[in-house]
């Protein structure tokens, strides 16, 4: 008696069991299009600025790490920030540090399922290091970086650098041909290598300007400044190419499956004619020729016999 109690009647439990399969129903379909990778859109990025640098201090012995970047953006974003200050423990007694200063800092990234491009423009900067507050790094007038990624398209990246450039207060002249060095004496060295660019199937990065630093100042409680700095830098990755649907796997199949056994059918005739006369054979040792054979073999029998008593009954005459 518990156990009818506590028991679901057949008919209620079967109409549970639908209804939990009609609400699944939309889920488990769903399922294969949220499995998915991404939505199909491709990336981008962008930076106007981005320093890496290893700060020795005189008093300490010690090294204090500069990392720092200026309208870092990834798609889809963009900046606009005109400078760039930071505070290290040690310099300059803690005051804020200028890294850059510029009239105009753009960096945009934008990607969707057609394309994905990155763009930075940098004009009428300076950029400094610590211990050199008044000896800007290097000076540009403008500098422009492009990475566009465009679906079903040859990736392309490309780099402009216009204008004068100085270095640690020189007037230099750039060559894309390799890096140009800047020796500076009593201050440090520089080396810079001009718009790299590269590019894959899927992929472009451009960087308008790469500049190795190795500074000596001797100024603000500084001893060495080493490191990388890297202005206008853009990057992009072309969508991926979708997946084949499986939708039309699975109406193919039931039409292959229709055409495989088109064939067989049409070979039912021949086999029923003939697989059950093999049987036959195989079971009695003769064919269905036998009974008509069997026949024939009387006739002739009765008919030589009759002819035998003929034949003696004229020999006895």
């Amino acid at each position: 008696m518990n156990s009818n109690t506590f028991r679901m009647p057949a008919r209620r439990c079967a109409g549970v069991v639908a209804a939990v399969a009609l609400t699944a129903g939309p889920v488990l379909l769903a399922a294969p299009a949220q499995a998915t990778e991404g939505k199909g859109e491709g990336r981008a990025s962008a930076v106007v600025l981005r320093a890496g640098l290893d700060v020795s201090l005189l008093n300490k012995t010690v090294h204090v790490p500069l990392r720092a970047s200026l309208n870092e953006v990834e798609a889809p974003a963009s900046a606009e920030r005109t400078a760039l200050s930071v505070r290290l423990d040690g310099v300059d007694q803690g005051r804020s540090f200028s890294v850059l200063r510029a009239d105009v800092a753009t960096a945009r990234a934008t990607a969707d399922k057609r394309g994905a491009q990155g763009y930075t423009n940098l004009a009428h900067a300076k950029v400094h290091v610590p211990g050199l507050p008044l000896l800007s790094l290097i000076e540009i007038q403008e500098v422009t970086s492009k990475a566009v990624c465009e679906a079903g398209k040859r990736p392309v990246a490309e780099s402009n650098l216009l204008g004068r450039v100085r270095v640690l207060g020189k007037r230099i002249t750039l060559s894309a041909g390799g890096p140009t060095v800047v020796t500076v004496p009593g201050v440090g060295e520089v080396r810079l290598d001009l718009s790299k660019t590269n590019t894959t199937s899927r992929t472009a990065a451009a960087t308008a300007l790469r500049l190795k630093v190795s500074v000596n100042p001797l100024n603000l409680n500084v001893a060495e400044v080493e490191g990388v700095v890297t202005l206008a830098e853009a990057t992009c990755e072309s969508p991926k190419a979708p997946a084949a649907a499986q939708g039309p796997e699975k109406t193919e199949q039931p039409e292959a499956e229709q055409e495989s056994e088109a064939p067989a059918g049409e070979g039912l005739k021949p086999q029923s004619a003939v697989e059950p006369a093999k049987e036959n054979l195989a079971e009695t040792g003769g064919s269905s020729a036998t009974p008509y054979l069997a026949g024939g073999a009387a006739v002739l029998l009765a008919a030589g016999g009759g002819a035998l008593a003929m034949a003696r009954a004229r020999a006895k005459r």
